[in-house]
């Protein structure tokens, strides 16, 4: 019987079989991977380990098959060429594998079009993930280039307006986020490649938030680049993926060098492979590529339009469930407006963490802390939010269930007096 959103994935994830009574409301940070994905990875290791690109043996046949089959059906569940995808690490990989290829296209290492000067600029917003704000700030500190961003509001929203104030003919980079992690904002893409294009510069889309609950094509959103893990779109920890469009790719140095990435090499110099093997040095991560792999596919066939319309309804349950309840405020988008599955909230009068462990107790999961964005919640005058965020397995009991409890915190800890 085919899955589709809602009780249907659940009953496909083994996590929910062991933990019956868990409302598991943080999958922004990591998604739970339903058998499918935990066999197929677990398959090919029983089977068809060996290693990929490397010898003439059946063995390595087989495997190099696997691997490349698995990049095609990430590249189609995000509208790209097989060549336009690069295994990284997970997204932060991929975001400093363009980052440290632009410091080394400005130490004279090649992709002239990649160098940046001094005076050139680099923006970003006020409410990056530090995965797509550090890398940048290191970039502009190797090559004299300026830093600037699109500040937030108190609620945490960026607008295009305040992207267009910060952006002139000096700006070579735009990176952003498709889907804000603390806010669950999902950005004008297609504004902001046009506004980069006006000016002739760079767009790479943090999209971690975005592939595994919109219908994403990096194609046709006209990006330059994108980053987005497997840990979050119901694959295995410790890879991810870059996306590049494939002249870009093949004229981008490669921010890691060594084996497998080469055509020739002598004492004095390298050569290079076309993209995407020259981004990938050293023995891979073959067995979590292949539950990528799987992930992607379960994803393609259950269909991104039908994930998206159960997460549009999960959003209007979050943002309600945390609306109603006195004391406590919502961050991002007002209720109403466009925004992901996923809400970030202040209880007055009570630290988000005390808020988690509250939750805890009673059996659900959210994520507390700065979620790896200080700027942004420096930016609202707080040190940290609560966050709880759904899925393609999540059901409207667990909202309920948070509302539930939600309403009992300030009580429970004297802020209501």
């Amino acid at each position: 019987m085919p899955i589709t959103p809602g009780a249907s994935a659940r009953a496909a994830v083994p996590f929910f079989q062991a933990n019956a009574g868990v409302a598991y409301l943080d999958s922004a940070a990591t998604s739970q991977r339903p058998e499918r994905v935990i066999s197929a990875e677990a398959d090919f290791a029983r089977r068809d380990y060996a290693a990929v690109h490397r010898g003439s043996s059946l063995a390595t046949g087989e495997a190099t098959w696997a691997f490349e089959n698995a990049r095609a059906a990430v590249a189609r569940l995000v509208g790209a060429g097989d060549r336009e995808i690069v295994w990284a690490e997970n997204a932060t990989d991929a975001l400093n594998m363009v980052a440290l290829g632009m410091a080394d296209a400005s130490a004279g290492l090649g992709g002239e079009r990649f160098a940046l000067r001094p005076g050139d600029e680099i923006v970003v917003t006020e409410a990056e993930h530090h995965a797509d704000l550090i890398p940048w700030q290191r970039l502009a500190a190797r090559t004299g280039a300026t830093l600037r961003w699109a500040p937030v509001d108190e609620r945490g929203v960026w607008t295009l307006d305040g992207l267009r104030g910060v952006v002139s003919p000096r700006t070579r980079v735009i990176a952003f986020s498709h889907v804000s992690n603390v806010t669950g904002l999902i950005a004008p893409v297609s504004d902001v490649v046009a506004i980069a294009r006006e000016v002739g510069a760079l767009t790479v889309l943090d999209a971690c938030q975005s592939v595994p609950h919109l219908p994403v094509d990096l194609r046709g959103l006209g990006v330059d680049f994108a980053a987005f893990s497997a840990h979050k779109m119901l694959g295995p920890t410790g890879i991810g993926a870059l996306y590049g469009r494939d002249e870009l790719l093949d004229e981008l140095p490669p921010a890691r060098t060594g084996g497998s990435t080469i055509t020739t090499v002598t004492m004095e110099r390298a050569e290079f492979l076309p993209a995407p093997l020259r981004f990938e040095a050293g023995t891979q991560p073959v067995a979590q590529a292949i539950g990528f792999g799987a992930a992607a596919e379960m994803l393609s066939e259950i269909g991104m339009d039908a994930v998206a319309a159960h997460e549009r309804e999960l959003a209007g349950l979050l943002v309600d469930a945390v609306s109603r309840v006195p004391g406590v405020r919502l961050v991002g988008p007002e209720p109403g407006q466009e925004r992901a599955a996923l809400v970030s909230f202040i209880v007055d009068g009570v630290h988000a963490h005390d808020v988690g462990q509250f939750l805890d107790d009673k059996e659900i999961t959210v994520r507390t802390g700065h979620h790896c964005a200080q700027p942004l919640h420096r930016a609202m005058g707080v040190t940290a939010t609560t966050r709880a965020s759904a899925s393609i397995y999540t059901i409207p009991d667990e909202v309920a269930r948070l509302g539930s409890a939600l309403s009992d915190v300030r009580g429970f800890f004297g802020a209501d007096r």
